[in-house]
C-alpha cells in the first residue's frame, strides 16, 4: 500500500532523477572498485567522496526545500538538524573504537580521558549499537523539531521572525556544543573513525558503499517529498504557503500541516548529516555555525525553490563551485557566494531548474496556440484568390 502510494506520487521528472541517482550508486562504486586506477573510466576514491559529500548536502537542500518551497518556512537553522545527526552517527562511531584509541580505554572516549571523566555519561549508553545510533538519528532531530514547531506554530509565529528564532535555535547548540562539560567533544568534536558495522571506514570498498548508501537515501528521500507534495495533503500545504489566513479559515488545522512538515524535514536533515561524518571523517560544533544554514538557503535558491530536483542540483552546482573556486581563490569565496545569490534573485527569481521548467512550459503552451493561427494564416490566401 505504501509503495503504491510512493509510485503514484512519480511525475516523469521525478522518475527520471530517481533512476539516474540509482545507477550512480551501482555504477560509481563500480567504476571505483572493479577498475584499475590506470584506465580511463576509473572513479579515484577521494572523487567518490567528495561526490558523496555532495550528495549529502543535496539531501540536505532537498530537506529544507520540503519546508520552505512547499509549506512557505524559511528555516534558518537546518544546519542544527543535519549537524545532530552527525553527532549522533559520531557517537556510534567514537564507541566502536574501544582500546585502539590513543589512551587506549575500552569504554572512554579518547577527548573523556584527555578530559580526566571517569565514567560515561548516561546518554552514551546504546550508542555502541548500530540500530539505537540509527534510531537516535531520526529521533533527535525529529524529537527537536516537534518541540520547536509545537511552540512556534501553535503561537502562530511566522515570516521573518520565525527565521530568526530557528537561526537564535542553531547558535544556542553551537554555544552549548563547544562547552567541553557537554560530553560531545568540546571544540574539536569527534574524529579519527575507526570502523562502520565492523567494516575499515578507510577501505575503498566502505567508503563505496557509503557513496551508494547516500545516493540510494536521496533517492528515497526525494520519493517520499514527492509523494507528500503531490497528495491532497501537499495541496494544502501550498495553499499554506500562498494564503495561511484563507487556508485557516476553511477549516484546516494550519500549525498541525506545518509541524508534520517541520518533522520530516529535520528527520531528512538528519539522516543527511549522519552519512556525511563517516565520509568526512569528523564532526564538530562548526556545523552548527548559522552561516552553514545560509548556505543551504543558498543552494535551495540557486535549484530552485519549489521544485524538488532543483535543490539537489544547486546544492551539487554551488558545491562543486566552491570546491574549485577556494582552490583558486580561497579569500573571495564568501564575497562570489553572496554575489551568487544576488544575482539569483535579480535575474533568476525561480532558479536554474525553475526558470527552465516555466521556459518549457511557456514554449509548450505557444506551441499548442499556434496551429490554429497557423489555419487562420493559410486561409487567407485561399479567400483571396476566390475573391
Amino acid at each position: 500500500m505504501i509503495t503504491a502510494f510512493l509510485l503514484r506520487s512519480l511525475d516523469r521528472r521525478i522518475s527520471v532523477a530517481v533512476a539516474l541517482l540509482l545507477a550512480i550508486a551501482i555504477l560509481v562504486p563500480i567504476l571505483n572498485l572493479a577498475t584499475s586506477p590506470s584506465h580511463p573510466l576509473h572513479i579515484p576514491t577521494y572523487i567518490m567522496a567528495l561526490f558523496g559529500k555532495y550528495l549529502t548536502y543535496a539531501l540536505l537542500a532537498l530537506a529544507l526545500d520540503l519546508v520552505w518551497g512547499f509549506c512557505g518556512i524559511l528555516s534558518l537553522g537546518h544546519g542544527a538538524f543535519f549537524a545532530l545527526g552527525g553527532y549522533t552517527m559520531g557517537m556510534y562511531l567514537m564507541r566502536q573504537i574501544g582500546s585502539r584509541g590513543v589512551y587506549g580505554d575500552p569504554v572512554l572516549p579518547d577527548f573523556m580521558v584527555f578530559l580526566n571523566w571517569k565514567e560515561l555519561p548516561w546518554f552514551w549508553y546504546g550508542f555502541d549499537q548500530f540500530w539505537f545510533a540509527a534510531l537516535m538519528v531520526l529521533a533527535v532531530p525529529g524529537l527537536l523539531a516537534f518541540v520547536f514547531g509545537w511552540f512556534a506554530f501553535r503561537s502562530r509565529v511566522n515570516g521573518v521572525y520565525l527565521s530568526i528564532i530557528t537561526q537564535a535555535m542553531t547558535y544556542a547548540l553551537l554555544l552549548a556544543f563547544f562547552r567541553n562539560d557537554m560530553g560531545f567533544g568540546g571544540n574539536n568534536g569527534m574524529t579519527d573513525f575507526k570502523d562502520i558495522l565492523g567494516f575499515n571506514i578507510q577501505a575503498d570498498g566502505t567508503r563505496a558503499s557509503l557513496f551508494a548508501a547516500t545516493a540510494i537515501f536521496l533517492a528515497l528521500s526525494l520519493t517520499i517529498a514527492s509523494a507528500i507534495v503531490r497528495s491532497k495533503f501537499g495541496k494544502v500545504l501550498v495553499g499554506v504557503r500562498d494564503a495561511e489566513g484563507r487556508t485557516r479559515f476553511l477549516g484546516y488545522r494550519v500549525e498541525h500541516f506545518k509541524l508534520f512538515t517541520f518533522v520530516v524535514s529535520a528527520m531528512m536533515a538528519g539522516i543527511a548529516g549522519a552519512l556525511y561524518v563517516p565520509q568526512v571523517g569528523i564532526i564538530n560544533p562548526g556545523e552548527f555555525a548559522p552561516a552553514n544554514s545560509i548556505e543551504v538557503v543558498i543552494w535551495t535558491a540557486v535549484g530552485g525553490r519549489g521544485t524538488l530536483i532543483g535543490p539537489i542540483i544547486g546544492a551539487i552546482l554551488v558545491n562543486g563551485g566552491k570546491t574549485i573556486f577556494t582552490g583558486l581563490f580561497p579569500e573571495f569565496w564568501l564575497f562570489a557566494l553572496g554575489g551568487l545569490f544576488v544575482a539569483v534573485t535579480l535575474f533568476l527569481p525561480r532558479g536554474v531548474v525553475g526558470t527552465i521548467s516555466h521556459s518549457f512550459a511557456k514554449r509548450q503552451s505557444t506551441t499548442e496556440a499556434a496551429p490554429p493561427a497557423a489555419q487562420e494564416d493559410g486561409a487567407e490566401p485561399k479567400i483571396q484568390a476566390a475573391e
